[in-house]
């Protein structure tokens, strides 16, 4: 596609001081990350080990802190990778997250949030991690849907309303916004059939929170998926 942009990096590395800044640009990715934890299951063994795809700052680090397994965190963000041994990962990897370092069957649990939409080839990510995820582990990816009111919400309010939280304007491109079919298609064709699960803010703590009367915003689930969405599944 002409025109896509390849730098996101850029951004990550320039952002990389508000991670965890509760009211800074990335501070949504932290609400999401926590109800991604949601469906990642405690480990089962102690050898248990947990790849989190295009970790950034490491905000998934403190909910899987709890579950059993030794975190692995993969970016091209060297900024980035530098926060999440801060914050509780084991261990972590720069590389190309369509390319992963690993061995096949390397996890018990693999996740991927916030990241499908930032990349060109969000598809070969999602085969990446089917491929290092060990036949009976769970996969949990978290991503935009390619509509028209994922394009207004994403793009268009949260780009554009100023409050705490608005990530920078063209943080997003709408055309690398993610198939929910394909998504689905090709996880299937790597072991993993995924369920798809419509993620949304709190509108109540969403309205406390840009007024300063919170620091943090839950989400809960929807039947769309039309906007945010989430897929599980299990590697046969």
């Amino acid at each position: 596609m002409a025109g896509i942009r390849k730098d996101f990096i850029s951004d990550y590395d320039g952002l990389a001081d508000q991670w965890w800044d509760p009211r800074g640009a990335l501070a949504p990715l932290g609400w999401i990350a926590r109800a991604r934890s949601d469906f990642v299951p405690a480990a089962g063994h102690g050898r248990a080990a947990l790849l989190d795809v295009a970790c950034g700052g490491g905000l998934f680090g403190p909910y899987a802190a709890g579950k059993g397994y030794r975190t692995v965190g993969v970016d091209l963000s060297e900024l980035s990778l530098r926060e999440a041994l801060r914050h509780g990962f084991d261990e972590v990897v720069r590389a190309d997250v369509a390319d992963l370092p690993f061995d096949d069957a390397a996890f018990d649990v693999v996740t991927a949030g916030q990241c499908l939409e930032h990349v060109p080839g969000p598809y070969a990510v999602v085969a990446e991690a089917c491929r290092v995820l060990r036949p009976g582990g769970t996969l949990v990816v978290d991503t935009i849907a390619d509509t028209a009111v994922a394009r207004f919400v994403s793009i268009t309010l949260a780009e554009n309303v100023p409050i705490a939280g608005r990530p920078p304007r063209g943080t997003h491109d709408h055309r690398l916004f993610v198939n929910r079919e394909r998504l689905t298609r090709v996880a299937r064709e790597h072991g993993v059939d995924l369920r798809l699960v419509g993620l949304r803010p709190r509108l109540r703590e969403m309205a406390r929170y840009a007024v300063k009367r919170l620091d943090e915003v839950r989400m809960v689930r929807t039947r769309s998926t039309a906007v945010l969405f989430l897929g599980v599944g299990t590697k046969k």
